[in-house]
C-alpha cells in the first residue's frame, strides 16, 4: 500500500475532488470476509500482520459485541437486508430449499429489501464484488437486487481461475455469465486481489456519473479450500510450530492488556477432542504449521487487499468522506475436526484442498468456546469496524464500543449514514419492516436505540442475547444462561440459579421464533467440529432444489 498517499489523505491532502452532488452524501463501502473468527487480526489480538485492517482500526471504533447468525448465506441475508435470516428466505444454505417452507427457500423472499435496492432512490450508484451465495440458481442475482455494477461468484469457494475442481464453474460480470478466465476478466488472478480491482473500478464509474457511491465487497477469504500465493505462505513457515495451545495463550494476554477482554474472563479450555500440541510428534506438528501458515498468508493477503482498496479511495479523494464497515460472516471454521484436511501440491496452490480444522479454529475464535455453525460466543462473535474520519469523533477514534450489535444492523446504519429512506413498499409487496437498529449514535458514544433482544437460530442452535444476559443452547440441548458482564466466555451456566430469566428469554425466543418463520429444526445433530452425526450406512439426506422461484 502507498503509505504517503494514505496519510496525505488522512493529513487532508486529497489528489481528486468529488463533484458537489457526490460530496453532499458519504461513500458506503461494506468488506464482508468469510470464516474468519474473532481474534485473527491483529487489532483483536491476533498475530497475523493484518496493518491495513489495524491501520482503518486506528481511527475508526471497533466493536467488542459484534454478532453474526454463525454461517454464510444467512449472515448475508441479514447484512444486506437488515432481516433476521429465516425471515429473508435464507434460514440455512441457498442450496437448501424446503417446499412449503417460509424461513428455507434457498432465495430473498421478493418483500426483502437490499441495501443496494433501498439506495438507488437516494442516489447512489451501487456496486458489489466476491462471494453472492443468496439464491442466484434461485432467480435472486445481485444484478436482480439493486446493484448498478456486479462482479460475483455464485457461492464462492475459488480463489484461482485454474483451480482444482472448479473447470465448470463461472463467474458473472454485470449479469454476464463468463468463464473463469474469459479476457473480460483476466485469465491469471487471485480472487482476494480481483475483488478490489473491479471495486475501485466501479467506484471510478460512480464518479464519472458524479454519484455517491456504495460497494459490498464480499471476499471468499478465509474459506477453505484455503489458498494463498506461495510467497505468502513462505513467509509464515514455522511461525505456529508454537502450537496452538502456546499460541491462543498468547493472544488471549493481548486481548486483556488492550483492553478487548475483561480480565475477569478465563479462557476457554481445550476441547476434549483436540490434542493437546506437546503430544503430537514432529511430523504432525509440521503438517499442522503448514496448515496454519496457509490461513495466516490468506488473511495476511486479504489484508493487503483492503490496504490497495483504502489506498485507492485516499488517491480518489474520497476517503474521509466514506465510511467503511468490516465484518466476518461467522466465526472460526472447525470443519473437517481435529486432523484438518491437507491434500495436494503445493498445499495452499490452485491444486490443493487444505481446512484447517477444529484445532486451529479454536485458536481462530479466541478467548470464546465453539464455531462456525454454532451460536455460542465462538460461532457468532466477531469482529466489526467502523472507519469514518470524516464523523468519528476524533476523541472515539481508535476507541472500542461495547453495545451488542448484530448484522441486521447494518442496513440501518447505512440508510442512517446516507439519509436514505426504507420503502414501504418493494416489488409491488409491502416490504418486511427491518428488524435491526443504527449503529450511527454509537458512532459519537450514544446508546444504539434497540427495541427488542437479539435472536439466533442456526441448525436447531438457538440463543438470546438481552443486556447482560445470553441464553444459548446447542440443538437438542437444555438451555444455558451466561452473565456476559462477568462471564463472557460462558463458563458458568447460571440457568439452574436464574429460572425466572430463563423463563423470560425462552419465552420472546419462542415468539420470535414463530413471528420470523425461524421454524424447528429437523437435520441430524452435529459433532462438535460442525459435521453431520447419522447412522451407521446412512448417507446426508439430498436438499431440495429448483431453478426458478
Amino acid at each position: 500500500m502507498n503509505r504517503r498517499s494514505f496519510l496525505g489523505v488522512f493529513a487532508g491532502g486529497a489528489a481528486a475532488r468529488v463533484s458537489a452532488a457526490a460530496a453532499a452524501l458519504p461513500n458506503i463501502v461494506v468488506i464482508l470476509v468469510d470464516d474468519m473468527g474473532f481474534s485473527d487480526i491483529g487489532c483483536y489480538g491476533g498475530e497475523i500482520p493484518t496493518p491495513n485492517i489495524d491501520r482503518l482500526a486506528s481511527r475508526g471504533l471497533r466493536f467488542t459485541q459484534f454478532y453474526n447468525t454463525a454461517r454464510c448465506s444467512p449472515s448475508r441475508a441479514s447484512l444486506l437486508t437488515g432481516l433476521y435470516p429465516h425471515q429473508a428466505g435464507m434460514g440455512h444454505l441457498d442450496n437448501d430449499v424446503r417446499p412449503g417452507s417460509r424461513g428455507y427457500q434457498g432465495r430473498l423472499v421478493d418483500q426483502s429489501v437490499t441495501i443496494a435496492e433501498a439506495l438507488q432512490p437516494a442516489g447512489y450508484f451501487t456496486a458489489m464484488t466476491g462471494k453472492w451465495h443468496l439464491g442466484q440458481q434461485h432467480g435472486t442475482p445481485p444484478w436482480t437486487r439493486g446493484f448498478h455494477r456486479s462482479l460475483n461468484h455464485q457461492a464462492g469457494g475459488i480463489y484461482y481461475p485454474n483451480q482444482r475442481g472448479r473447470s465448470n464453474a463461472r463467474i458473472y460480470l454485470n449479469g454476464q455469465e463468463l468463464p473463469l478466465d474469459a479476457p473480460e476478466v483476466g485469465q491469471s488472478w487471485y480472487s482476494t486481489d480481483l475483488w478490489t480491482q473491479f471495486g475501485l473500478r466501479f467506484i471510478d464509474q460512480a464518479r464519472q456519473q458524479k454519484k455517491p457511491f456504495f460497494l459490498y465487497l464480499a471476499h471468499n477469504a478465509p474459506h477453505f479450500p484455503l489458498m494463498a500465493p506461495d510467497a505468502d505462505i513462505q513467509r509464515f513457515r514455522g511461525h505456529y510450530l508454537a502450537g496452538w495451545d502456546k499460541l491462543r495463550q498468547a493472544r488471549y494476554e493481548r486481548q486483556v492488556r488492550m483492553g478487548l477482554i475483561d480480565p475477569r474472563w478465563p479462557l476457554t479450555e481445550r476441547p476434549p477432542d483436540s490434542p493437546a500440541w506437546d503430544s503430537l510428534s514432529q511430523s504432525d506438528r509440521e503438517r499442522f504449521d503448514h496448515m496454519m501458515a496457509i490461513y495466516a498468508a490468506t488473511v495476511h493477503a486479504m489484508d493487503r487487499s483492503v490496504g490497495r482498496l483504502v489506498d485507492g479511495l485516499a488517491q480518489r479523494g474520497v476517503l474521509d468522506h466514506t465510511l467503511i464497515l468490516f465484518m466476518s460472516d461467522n466465526g472460526g471454521n472447525a470443519e473437517s475436526g481435529p486432523p484438518g484436511r491437507f491434500d495436494g501440491h503445493p498445499p495452499g496452490g490452485p491444486d490443493s484442498n487444505v481446512f484447517i480444522g477444529m484445532n486451529w479454529a479454536t485458536l481462530n475464535n479466541t478467548p470464546f468456546r465453539r464455531y462456525k455453525h454454532f451460536t455460542h460466543e465462538g460461532g457468532i462473535a466477531t469482529p466489526l469496524i467502523a472507519h469514518w474520519p470524516a464523523s468519528i469523533p476524533q476523541a472515539r477514534q481508535g476507541r472500542f464500543e461495547a453495545q451488542p450489535a448484530h448484522l441486521i444492523d447494518i442496513l440501518p446504519t447505512v440508510l442512517a449514514a446516507a439519509g436514505a429512506k426504507y420503502p414501504p413498499h418493494i416489488r409491488g409487496r409491502a416490504a418486511i419492516p427491518t428488524e435491526g437498529a443504527s449503529l450511527v449514535p454509537a458512532f459519537s458514544g450514544r446508546p444504539v436505540a434497540r427495541k427488542q433482544p437479539i435472536f439466533f437460530m442456526h441448525e436447531g442452535n438457538r440463543a438470546v442475547r438481552d443486556g447482560q444476559w445470553k441464553l444459548v443452547s446447542k440443538y437438542g440441548e437444555a438451555w444455558e444462561l451466561f452473565d456476559m458482564q462477568a462471564d463472557r466466555t460462558e463458563m458458568r451456566n447460571l440457568a439452574a440459579e436464574q429460572p425466572a430469566v430463563v423463563a423470560r428469554l425462552s419465552a420472546a425466543y419462542d415468539a420470535w421464533a414463530q413471528r420470523t418463520f425461524a421454524e424447528p429444526w429437523s437435520g441430524p445433530p452435529r459433532t462438535d467440529w460442525g459435521q453431520e452425526i447419522r447412522p451407521p450406512g446412512e448417507a446426508p439426506a439430498k436438499k431440495a432444489s429448483k431453478k426458478k422461484p
